[in-house]
């Protein structure tokens, strides 16, 4: 059993917010229907190079355990064969721009209306109201006008956008988390609802002390590069052959570290025995704490210091973390065949549930691959599906 058997999805989403959370779902059990163009399918499905076996691995990333049904919403008989496939669906995901689904007829209110326990999900960028609700919502703009690109990057250079689409990916999740909410809620309501998250709120969310800080103080925090505003030492260093993280964030961990490198002059130090000492005397202690590190490599300090139990960890790239021991022996990397790609591998789900597991059913699928399943599961027989085709409507 998946926590979320019986679940059906019509998902109209694409690119990467929508996709990441109905992926979400599908991993968790729930029955995903990718609605596509058809002939073009969703945008990412194009975005490359590298292709493997012709697909995008940028589409392959964020769209397995999903059924994809080609149907053409610019027709009558498109939205009608849309319409069935709602009145069996429990959940709507769908990330166009405000007012794009009330102009195909496939808004909250009407489908609401028609389909009560229907719960409804949209993803937009700046929300549906407000003087920003029309814009689009492309993740590099949302990072810059959520602060989070001028919070990141070194302190004399320029703003920098964070290292993955963590705007979309964010929006992703919390509109999975907010799906599943409304789920429990129609448990004891018998109604659905209409979930709505806004790209800039998700990352705005997430700024958490910063925006403490700046309502705390009237004062806008900026760019540090690696370093942490609260604590010290807790930063990227240079050893030396490479690079290491140290996290220095209580003052058990601090006399850890001086007794680790044998430095008792530093743990008496009374402008460091304090962690808000430490901050206040960064400019002092920073420096020592670079010289020390220098004079010892990646692996010695990663021994040194996992010994004192003191965190650091190495900077590692992407492909030492794909084949990383910690994620591979516990099934973090897992493996699929696809019909064009061969053997694919992905990022497992983080999630762990013990008793009702997520599950890594099936690769993504090819542009309308299930669509014939679909409609026959709706109740439309072949030579139904074979007009459909004739007309364009599938």
């Amino acid at each position: 059993m998946s926590p979320l058997d019986g679940i059906r999805v019509v998902d109209l989403s694409r690119v990467v917010s929508g996709p990441y959370c109905t992926m979400t779902l599908a991993d968790m059990g729930a029955d995903v229907i990718k609605i596509e163009e058809p002939g073009r399918g969703d945008e990412s499905r194009a975005f490359g190079p590298p292709f493997l076996g012709g697909e995008s691995p940028y589409f392959l990333s964020i769209n397995r355990n999903k059924r994809s049904c080609t149907v053409n919403l610019k027709c009558d008989e498109g939205r009608a064969i849309l319409e069935r496939l709602i009145a069996g669906a429990d959940v709507l995901v769908q990330n166009f721009r405000p007012g794009a689904v009330e102009r195909l007829g496939l808004g909250y209110d009407v489908l609401a209306a028609r389909h009560p326990r229907l719960v409804y999900c949209s993803i937009s960028g700046f929300g549906d109201t407000g003087p920003d609700a029309a814009r689009p919502g492309y993740d590099l703009i949302v990072q810059g006008e959520s602060g989070l690109m001028d919070l990141t990057g070194e302190p004399d250079g320029p703003p920098t956008r964070v290292g993955t689409s963590i705007a979309d990916l964010t929006s992703g999740m919390m509109a999975a988390q907010g799906i599943l909410l409304a789920l429990y809620a129609r448990q004891t309501t018998g109604r659905g609802q209409h979930v709505r998250v806004a790209m800039l709120d998700a990352v705005v969310s997430l700024l958490t002390y910063n925006t403490g800080n700046y309502f705390a103080t009237g004062q806008a925090p900026t760019r540090r590069g690696n370093d942490h505003p609260s604590v010290a030492p807790y930063q990227t260093l240079r050893a030396a052959d490479g690079w290491i993280n140290l996290g220095i964030a209580n003052d058990a961990l601090w006399r850890r570290y001086c007794d680790a490198v044998e430095r008792p002059d530093l743990r008496d130090d009374p402008r460091f025995a304090t962690a808000p000492e430490r901050v206040r005397h960064r400019a002092e202690l920073v420096p020592l704490i670079e010289a020390l590190t220098a004079e010892r490599t990646v692996e010695d300090w990663i021994g040194l210091l996992g010994a004192a139990g003191v965190p650091c960890g190495r900077i590692r790239n992407v492909a030492e973390v794909c084949t990383n021991p910690q994620l591979t022996e516990r099934g973090k990397v897992v493996e699929r065949p696809h019909p064009t790609a061969g053997d694919l591998k992905m990022i497992g789900q983080p999630i762990e549930l013990g008793d009702t597991p997520a599950r890594i059913r099936t690769a993504p699928p090819l542009l309308g691959e299930q669509t014939d399943d679909v409609l026959r599961e709706a109740g439309y027989t072949d030579k139904e599906i074979r007009a459909f085709r004739e007309r364009g409507a599938v």
